[in-house]
């Protein structure tokens, strides 16, 4: 054996070292503009709108929204929640849910092209980035170059802004569960509590991370929506689609060529489509997982169909029926009414209008009655006591008065405070109350008994009934 082939049989013999995962390959969408591009943009608006503009709307004196977890109790505009109405946070949830389930089997990934948070941001920090940095070559050439006086100028100042608009999210995210004027007093006199910073500069470094570097590889990799989307769709889901039949063979041409003459489709292979994708993928290999429904290729593939002269909607939304069957747009349009958006939808509004007609009709007083633990009666008393504790809660924003009475053994007497008792607006009164009783009214054990809480001064009364019992010792 010669040394030549001596040393190509080591060579082949020594292991072959394998990555553990591709390095990622940083990704420079283009600009596109077009009727996709501005939907999305109408989302980004509306959303922040609502997210940053929401804290500071004030409702009876107070901020409308607030989570306040230090005294438990939750403000959304008139209404005020308790953790005892965390039934209505499990329907909120169901809402959610089938909302995300019709609107995924009808258009697919509208939520993750247009209102997610990590899309939305994403698309504000990008505009950040074109606006200091320039559009897609421009940012290439600038990061290939070498460093320079310019290049450090000009991603201090896009990380500056980067930085600013997301410790603003982390102190409006924080503004939701601390009053938010309090918490811009405390900001500017330098008082923030350490649970407040932490909040503040924690959301801030998620928002500015995932927004600002991360970017599609949160939605590739960390988002598990991407993984089982395709268990929501069937096949006649409207998808971003490529028309093959149409594009294919793709090739370069002159805008004058008779391109059909030389045997080629509409695809020019300009790439844009790729270049205008914030995941880096090209939708013409048909559908991935990457793909988050944003349509900006719809909107850079259709600019190039319209310099060409060709018609617009190469790439477009269809559906795997549609593409096959050769459907034109009333036939697609009518095959997305199909038994499963119909259940969807009733399912949906049922759920809808049941939480409405059960919010709408309220009581806004809530009654827990706890009773202590005390000697029941001594040797020598006639009579037997319970002690209870009465927790009152006004979950309206008007203070109320409240007369309390018990009910269940004949002879049975109440000892509380003057009455009627007075429940400040959207707080909670726990009136301590005495019961009596002659032992020879009782049975030994527990006596049930009804506690009824029933307002004053209204011109129609609440009445809150609960039941207890009344325990009495057994007779020597």
């Amino acid at each position: 054996m010669s040394a030549s082939e001596r040393s190509q049989g080591a060579a082949a013999a020594e292991p072959v070292e394998q990555a553990l995962y591709e390095v990622r390959k940083k990704i420079y969408p283009r600009a596109v503009t077009g009727v996709f591009a501005l939907w999305r943009w109408v989302a980004v608006w509306a959303t922040q709108l609502v997210f940053y503009g929401l804290p500071w709307l004030t409702w009876n004196d107070r901020q409308a929204v607030l989570f306040d977890l230090v005294h438990r109790k939750f403000y959304i505009f008139g209404l005020v929640f308790w953790p005892q109405d965390i039934v209505y946070l499990t329907v909120l949830l169901i809402i959610s849910a089938y909302s995300l389930f019709l609107f995924t089997a009808v258009g697919g990934r509208l939520w993750c092209g247009y209102a997610c948070p990590q899309t939305v941001y994403t698309e504000i920090f990008m505009w950040i980035e074109r606006k200091i940095e320039g559009d897609r070559m421009k940012r290439m050439k600038l990061d290939k170059g070498p460093l320079s006086g310019r290049k450090l100028a000009l991603k201090a100042a896009k990380h500056g802004a980067w930085i600013a608009l997301a410790l603003w999210t982390g102190f409006t995210f924080v503004g939701y569960f601390t009053p938010i004027a309090d918490l811009a007093a405390k900001v500017m006199q330098w008082s923030l509590g350490p649970w407040e910073t932490f909040w503040v500069f924690f959301y801030g470094f998620a928002t500015y991370g995932n927004a600002g570097w991360m970017r599609e590889q949160v939605c590739k990799y960390m988002c598990p929506y991407a993984r089982f989307q395709s268990v929501m769709f069937d096949r006649d889901t409207l998808i971003i689609t490529y028309d093959n039949d149409r594009g294919e063979p793709r090739g370069a041409r002159a805008k004058s060529a008779d391109h059909k003459a030389k045997g080629l489709g509409d695809c020019v292979d300009c790439g844009i489509c790729v270049q205008v994708c914030p995941t880096g993928i090209d939708i013409r290999n048909g559908l991935q997982y990457e793909c988050i429904g944003c349509a900006a290729c719809i909107d850079g593939c259709n600019q190039v169909m319209g310099k060409m002269g060709y018609p617009k909607g190469l790439i477009r939304y269809s559906s795997e029926h549609a593409l096959e069957e050769k459907f034109d747009f009333a036939q697609m349009v009518r095959r997305v009414v199909r038994p499963r958006i119909l259940i969807y939808t009733a399912v949906l509004w049922t759920i809808i209008i049941a939480a409405g007609l059960t919010l709408g009709n309220r009581v806004p007083v809530k009654v827990d009655v706890i009773r202590d633990r005390i000697t029941m009666a001594a040797p020598d008393d006639p009579q037997v006591q319970n002690v209870y504790r009465l927790a009152i809660m006004n979950t309206s924003e008007q203070s109320r008065q409240f007369r309390i009475s018990v009910t269940g053994l004949e002879g049975l007497a109440l000892e509380a405070e003057a009455q009627p008792v007075t429940v400040g607006g959207a707080s909670q009164r726990v009136i301590p109350v005495r019961l009596r009783v002659d032992k020879e009214k009782t049975i030994p054990g527990a006596n049930p008994i009804v506690f009824t809480v029933e307002t004053v001064g209204t011109e129609e009364p609440i009445v809150i009934t609960e039941r207890a019992t009344l325990i009495a010792p057994k007779t020597e």
